[in-house]
């Protein structure tokens, strides 16, 4: 009897077993073929995207509203405009689609970026906000006068400076958005102190350590680290020493 207990419970065992590697199989077919209309489904969007790119081409170089709202579809199906195609030499979409011009307009904007950036590196530290950046590339001091740019454009002409190790990049501080153009990472406390300042223009020792709880060591320690790197500029005409953010008056005397 306890033999024939034990065949049954072995051939059990074995359907089991078969019953198992055959649902496997079947999940695996299910994901292949899930995945293989997935990618079908991919390529007739992106040859969809090719023909509006190419039909609405015009709009898409001198339209800065136009030229985010068709970025963004591309980032809606994966698709990285400034990225280069497989890795390959054929550069990115945008000049696989549009040829070579809007390629080069990105090209031009990054430069200019990087100047105003420059420029701007002694009176805010190398942080200054995205649409100031963008007001200053409108008005454009160079032959040839301005660009007529949105805030993604910016934010697309930062990104295509990464590859180079520039140190470029973009950093949101509260509820703005900012590019960074010195290697140097802001910490936990300085982006804090930052923040604070967002709401006042300015911020004092004293409104830290009440505001934040903090030591007045600490406070002053952080504090004297911004001065040092630019980030905030000293007021010693009131009762107390107030630090304004250079954005900040830039923003309210415009």
């Amino acid at each position: 009897m306890s033999s024939k207990r034990k065949g049954v419970g072995l051939g059990a065992f074995s359907n089991r077993t078969l019953a198992t590697s055959q649902y496997a199989s079947h999940g695996n077919a299910l994901r292949s073929e899930h995945l293989s209309s997935l990618e079908t489904q991919l390529s007739v969007f992106q040859s969809l995207l090719h023909q509006f790119a190419l039909t609405h081409a015009k709009d898409i170089k001198s339209n800065p509203t136009f030229r985010a709202e068709f970025a963004r579809m591309c980032n809606a199906i994966g698709v990285d405009p400034l990225a280069s195609s497989n890795g390959k030499k054929e550069g990115s979409i945008w000049a696989q689609m549009l040829g070579g011009s809007v390629n080069d307009f990105y090209f031009e904007l990054a430069v200019r970026v990087v100047e105003v950036c420059r420029d701007t590196r002694a009176e805010n530290g190398g942080l200054i906000l995205v649409k100031e950046v963008r007001e200053k590339v409108r008005k454009g001091r160079r032959i040839g006068g301005g660009m007529e740019v949105s805030d993604d454009d910016i934010l697309h002409a930062v990104k295509s400076l990464k590859p180079l190790g520039s140190g470029f990049a973009v950093v949101t501080i509260g509820s703005k958005q900012m590019i960074r153009s010195i290697p140097k990472e802001l910490n936990t406390d300085q982006s804090t102190v930052l923040e604070a300042i967002q709401v006042l223009g300015y911020v004092t020792v004293s409104m830290l350590q009440v505001n934040l709880h903090w030591e007045r060591a600490r406070a002053k320690t952080v504090i004297n680290d911004l001065l040092a790197d630019s980030l905030v500029w000293i007021d010693t005409q009131a009762e107390e020493p107030e630090y304004w953010s250079p954005t900040f008056i830039h923003e309210t005397s415009n």
